[in-house]
């Protein structure tokens, strides 16, 4: 029998878990501080002091400022729980209207929960080409959603081609449209949702 402690025998996982909440103290931080002064006001020093470690900590966990974005950027990501929405898909194959209404679902908890995240990266975005790419992978990977789902249903699903049922789903589930009917005219937002699946499924399928 090992005769070591059990405090060195888990101390890899220990540093691990450690290293996990700094990394997702620094996001935090980097979104608080993004998002109440802007992109191009915020230093790397700034958002090190806003979380309570050292500069090196930060360019050691996300190697820039545009790494910082990209960390945000993501739990932005993962706070819509992209994982249900694959559920439901998966649940749903062989139901178009169901499936349209799974990424609905997934858009309207992006929105909710991220919109400052969205405004912030597509605003940085129109000055520094490296967030540009940023906000362009993203929209891309959407796409690419999109594209994978309306493949997988029978010929003759769709309404139009494949490429103008995507900018037609791109048009109708926006930030900007989220924003407006929420913010501007008092929608909620499970109402938007339930707007958004009537809409996609009238708009897209024959």
């Amino acid at each position: 029998m090992s005769s070591e402690p059990p405090r060195r025998r888990y101390d890899s996982l220990r540093r691990t878990l450690q290293a996990q909440a700094t990394s997702v103290e620094i996001a935090q931080a980097a979104r608080r501080l993004f998002v109440t002064q802007g992109w191009a006001a915020t230093t790397v020093r700034e958002v090190a002091r806003e979380a309570g470690v050292s500069v090196p900590t930060v360019y050691s966990a996300y190697g820039n400022k545009t790494g910082l974005v990209q960390a945000v950027v993501d739990a932005a990501d993962l706070s819509a729980d992209a994982p249900r929405m694959l559920a439901e898909l998966e649940a749903a194959v062989g139901d178009p209207p169901r499936q349209l209404a799974a990424m609905a679902g997934y858009d309207r908890r992006l929105f909710e929960r991220a919109a400052d995240v969205i405004a912030l990266v597509r605003e940085a975005a129109r000055t520094e080409p490296d967030l540009a790419t940023t906000y362009l992978d993203a929209r891309r990977r959407a796409d690419d959603t999109r594209i994978q789902v309306f493949t997988s249903w029978p010929d003759c699903t769709l309404r139009e081609d494949l490429a103008t049922s995507v900018d037609i789903y791109a048009a109708l589930c926006t930030i900007d449209v989220f924003t407006t009917l929420t913010a501007e005219r008092g929608w909620s937002p499970d109402r938007v949702e339930t707007w958004w699946t009537t809409t996609l499924s009238r708009e897209l399928l024959a």
